[in-house]
């Protein structure tokens, strides 16, 4: 298969399951931590691994008045089921050497329950787990498909672990991280794939029945516990769950439920009555449930955690890959008919284009007619004089994917005019085929009868300015046309920055609390509510953006304190007076609508800061309404008098809030449930409903709108999104 079907296929996987991908990831990371908090607990004897059920039961009957279930977890804690002496229900996790009780089992958090709620059906049931299953099979795709990018870009399996050369913070930490993250990965997607195919029965895993010949049971020799030879073969670590007899009657036995098999033992004699083995499927069902979460192992629980991290690194450095790539789609003023400069660009992640674009923009400053195209759509150039190649090389010394085809084409396309030409090759001298295809190329034309060598072939190491002014100047010297080159025509050029002062910052106690920060610009620059304000902390590249809300004629931040926060931690230390750079970047598409009939704002957390402007900007009193969700009353302590002073103005009508975590517990999305018919009439007539916010909360809005719009008005979320009708803007 090509590099370019496994590319596609690696983008088309990736973009079709990124928001649930996400979704699992954060879930599962989350999740992750739960079997190493629970090790943590006190219930397990460090000789646990010697003892055997012969040593253990005999001990458990004399302390316990009556046993009737023992089971043994994932952490090897020993938990007993009965009644103590006074006969009440007891449920205790015990030591196994002495019997003596360690603690009660607890319920799981309401943290860890919602968690894997959402991680596993999404709170959709089995909708929810058969798009959850599917998002695990679709990993496993995209874990070959980048496995498969990986081994062509290293030139083959042995060259997996060799060095990366570095050509950006995205792409070189996506080859590095998925390298390293290969195999856990591949185990999470192919478990999680598994246990949906078990979940949905498309996996075989039939129940055992013990089969006990109730006219052999002997009742003689009698023998005690410790006298089973059973017993004395069976360490407590093999066992899963054992069920106590009923009563003494010969007829009730013990069932010994272990890792592989189940066992039926007669009380007295101590004979095995059935042995029946498991099916390889509950097997590999169990081995899933280990590998997927981690309950068995608490290191692999953690690497489990790093690995779903990763996951999450991987969407967004793999689409701004992506993005880098689109970002050099070719732009011509001149078509290829009339051009007399024809640039060819060969590049598998679009590095090469700078070099490219730089050419072509110098050429049309100076009046010439140039066209720049990939390798592949090399054509007849009527008017072309000069033919400029400028290649990278992939893979084994192959060409890139954007010129597989150019070798077919120069024998297809001849010119019908002398053109001079002249290659320029970029790689690395790291690898062994350094610009192996830009020779190729050189080569090839050097055979056409049309084609005329200008310059020597050139190449440029790493990217280097340097090696490229050399081209740039031996180029020049043959054409008599300036090519100037330096190296900060080779880089992006800096924002241009805002300088704004603090005014005020609320600031917060708790390590995850939200803290409002207000800012004014030494110039009037067109900021509406809604807009970004872009950030950068480390005064270099890294970029941090946040919602703006405009009051009396001030810019408002909210935002959340994270604990090692790169963005919320430089806002947290801001105080009033001093001055930061920054820029507003327009985000026109999430402004107040000033010609609707009515407003609904949905938001949660710190989703609410654009609407605070827009509401204080209501100057026209058009009929606001805003559901907001919070995680306590504590979180909205800070809005509230804001808020209910503007309803007092009556520039927002009415105000719906929801807290997770107190009182009924309730999401935004319960509160829009509840006013289904009034979400409905407003969208009915033609109202605009604006979403700030998480993406998780999102998703479930949307997911709620779309059933409220097919029932109630007979049409789709899309038909409403495409007339302005449903704004978001969430992260």
């Amino acid at each position: 298969m090509t590099i370019s079907v496994w590319r596609y296929s690696h983008l088309a996987l990736a973009v079709s399951s990124f928001l649930l991908l996400a979704l699992a990831s954060i879930t599962g990371v989350i999740l992750a931590f739960e079997p190493v908090s629970q090790k943590m607990q006190p219930y397990r004897v460090d000789t646990f691994s010697e003892l055997t059920l012969a040593q253990t039961l005999p001990v458990l009957k004399k302390n316990i008045a009556e046993i009737s279930e023992l089971s043994v977890d994932a952490n090897q804690f020993v938990l007993v089921k009965g009644s103590d002496e006074n006969g009440k229900n007891l449920t205790a996790y015990v030591d196994p050497q002495t019997g003596k009780i360690l603690g009660e089992p607890t319920e799981q958090s309401e943290f860890f329950q919602w968690a894997t709620a959402l991680h596993r059906s999404l709170f959709l049931k089995e909708i929810g787990r058969f798009f959850i299953g599917l998002t695990a099979f679709l990993l496993l795709l995209i874990t070959v498909s980048g496995t498969m990018l990986i081994i062509q870009r290293q030139r083959g399996l042995k060259r997996f672990f060799t060095r990366i050369v570095r050509d950006n913070f995205a792409q070189y930490y996506h080859v590095v991280l998925g390298r390293l993250s290969l195999i856990p990965i591949f185990v999470i997607a192919l478990s999680g794939t598994y246990l949906s195919l078990e979940r949905f029965g498309l996996v075989n895993t039939e129940k055992i029945s013990p089969r006990v010949n109730f006219d052999a049971i002997q009742s003689k020799p009698q023998r005690q516990l410790a006298d089973f030879a059973v017993f004395n073969d069976i360490r407590l670590s093999e066992v899963q769950r054992i069920e106590f007899p009923f009563s003494d009657d010969v007829e009730d036995y013990y069932t010994l439920k272990l890792k592989d098999r189940e066992l039926t033992v007669n009380q007295i004699t101590g004979d095995i009555l059935s042995d029946d083995r498991y099916p390889t499927a509950v097997l590999l069902t169990n081995l899933s449930l280990d590998l997927h979460t981690g309950r068995a192992n608490a290191l692999w629980a953690i690497i489990l955690a790093v690995a779903a991290g990763n996951i999450l690194f991987f969407i967004y450095s793999g689409f701004a890959i992506t993005w880098k790539r689109r970002a050099n789609r070719v732009r011509n003023n001149y078509s290829a008919d009339e051009s007399r400069f024809i640039i060819l660009v060969g590049s598998e992640n679009g590095s090469t284009f700078r070099f490219a674009q730089l050419i072509h923009q110098q050429l049309l400053n100076q009046g010439e007619k140039s066209f720049l195209t990939e390798f592949n759509k090399y054509t007849v150039f009527p008017k072309a004089e000069h033919l400029i190649a400028l290649t990278a090389t992939y893979g084994l010394g192959d060409a890139p994917t954007n010129a597989r085809r150019f070798a077919t084409l120069v024998e297809q396309y001849p010119q019908p005019q002398p053109v001079r030409y002249s290659v320029l090759g970029f790689g690395s001298h790291a690898y062994p085929d350094f610009c192996k295809f830009a020779f190729e190329v050189n080569q090839l034309l050097s055979r056409q009868s049309w084609a005329v060598p200008l310059v020597d072939i050139h190449t440029v190491n790493d990217k280097s300015p340097e090696e490229f002014g050399l081209w740039a100047e031996a180029w020049s010297q043959q054409t008599k046309l300036p090519m100037s080159v330096s190296s900060d025509l080779l880089k992006t050029p800096p924002p241009k920055l805002d300088t704004l002062t603090v005014t005020d910052n609320t600031r917060t106690a708790q390590p995850d609390g939200t803290f409002l920060v207000r800012l004014r610009a030494n110039r009037r620059n067109g900021v509406t509510s809604g807009d970004l304000l872009a950030i950068y902390p480390a005064n270099d590249h890294r970029e941090r953006l946040y919602s703006i809300g405009v009051l009396d004629h001030e810019l408002q931040l909210s935002v959340r304190l994270h604990p090692g926060g790169f963005g919320s931690g430089f806002l947290h230390e801001l105080t009033p007076g001093q001055t930061i750079q920054a820029r507003v970047v327009s985000n026109n598409h999430f402004h107040f609508p000033q010609k609707a009939p009515e407003v609904v704002m949905i938001a949660n957390g710190t989703g609410i800061a654009p609407f605070l402007g827009m509401i204080s900007e209501n100057k026209q009193q058009i009929p606001c309404h805003l559901y907001c969700g919070f995680r306590q009353r504590a979180s909205f302590t800070m809005y509230r008098e804001f808020l209910e002073a503007s309803q007092s103005a009556q520039q927002l009508t009415t105000l719906h809030v929801a807290y997770s975590r107190e009182g009924d517990k309730q999401y935004v999305s319960n509160l829009l449930t509840r006013d289904a018919d009034f979400i409905a009439n407003v969208l009915a007539m033609n109202g605009v409903l604006m979403i700030c916010g998480s993406l998780g909360m999102q998703k479930d809005v949307l997911e709620l709108l779309e059933t409220i719009c097919q029932t109630k008005l007979g049409k789709s979320v899309s038909d409403y999104q495409s007339h302005s009708q449903i704004l978001m803007d969430c992260y």
